[in-house]
């Protein structure tokens, strides 16, 4: 079973706690009717799926409710860091000591 850490709540708790909700940090399009029906898609359904680390939002959905997002090793499972909704990216340098 899965721990996350609930950035909000300041409390490590099971998966079954939380909802995944997508990627994280995904720019908003200015204006929505300006884009082609290919732009359109890509927006709404292309999703980056990486090998290793990837930014995530998440609700805590039986605590506070509130979204936040995490950086979590898709090949290990493991979540490297969770932080407030509507910050920036963390260097994940810093936090596995890589140069990724």
């Amino acid at each position: 079973m899965l721990l996350i850490h609930c950035p909000y709540c300041d409390k490590e708790l099971p998966e079954l706690e939380f909802a995944y909700a997508g990627e994280a940090h995904i720019a908003r399009p200015v204006d929505p009717s300006a884009l082609s029906d290919d732009e359109w898609r890509d927006f709404l359904f292309i999703r980056s799926n990486p090998r290793g680390t990837h930014f995530e939002r998440w609700r805590h959905i039986h605590g506070c409710g509130r979204f936040f997002n995490a950086a979590r090793d898709t090949v290990t499972d493991k979540f490297l860091t969770t932080y407030p909704a509507g910050e920036a990216r963390p260097d994940i340098s810093k936090l596995t000591g890589s140069k990724a």
